[in-house]
């Protein structure tokens, strides 16, 4: 017998025949597919629903012993996005001038990317995605939480697909470290920043690298193989 605090219910999330099942996945894949990160933004407004729709969208991933071990923390208000602006282009600077491997710099140079990061101010919303490393428990112990960092990754994933599916644009932004982003917003030292996501529309002139996905001969393997 499975012991559990959760009640368990009945499960019938019905099927779908097979075309449609295919049909569904093909538009799904097209828009997926047409998904780039974004570096260049305009100012115009989006509706908060959606934001928050793409965070209850992420709310939704699994995640270890279901612990949800995540905040989301919208930013629009133009002071905070210009600090937060500040503190990443502080550690960026540093990153691309002393910190960064040759190698690294090198993987990068044909994305065309520097410590500058503008659209942290232009895009209308910032979300910045905390990791718990930890729970609080009673009188301040310390409770461990599982697959924390699998989980929140989960989670981006949906939040990206649901900010695609809606017609917006993003970009995953880690400056290292990021430690600085807990004392802009507030958050407990058991919240890790995680990464960084500006939302917005792409701006007319915007641009992004001519890249080429790997097919999937490239990605899939069935039932193993050779390494």
């Amino acid at each position: 017998v499975c012991m559990t605090a959760y009640p368990h219910v009945p499960f019938r999330p019905g099927r779908l025949p097979a075309a449609e099942m295919v049909g569904r996945g093909v538009e799904f894949l097209d828009q997926m597919n047409r998904r780039r990160s974004v570096r260049v933004f305009t100012d115009e407004p989006v509706a908060r629903e959606a934001i928050e729709l793409a965070v209850r969208t992420a709310g939704t991933a699994p995640s270890g012993a279901h612990h949800q071990p995540w905040t989301f923390v919208l930013v629009d208000d133009p002071a905070l996005k210009r600090r937060i602006r500040a503190g990443a282009e502080a550690e960026e600077r540093e990153f691309y001038e002393h910190r960064a491997p040759p190698e690294w710099l090198e993987a990068l140079a044909p994305l065309g990317t520097d410590w500058r990061k503008p659209f942290l101010e232009v895009a209308p919303y910032l979300i910045v995605v905390f990791r718990h490393a930890y729970r609080i428990g009673a009188g301040g112990t310390h409770l461990k939480t599982y697959y924390s960092t699998e989980s929140v990754g989960i989670a981006v994933g949906l939040l990206i697909a649901s900010l695609q599916t809606m017609g917006l644009c993003t970009l995953t932004h880690t400056p290292s470290p990021m430690e600085f982003l807990n004392a802009i917003l507030g958050r407990p030292e058991n919240e890790r920043p995680f990464v960084l996501l500006p939302v917005g529309h792409a701006a007319p002139h915007a641009t992004v690298p001519d890249l080429r996905r790997k097919p999937l001969t490239e990605i899939c393997v069935w039932n193993g193989g050779p390494p």
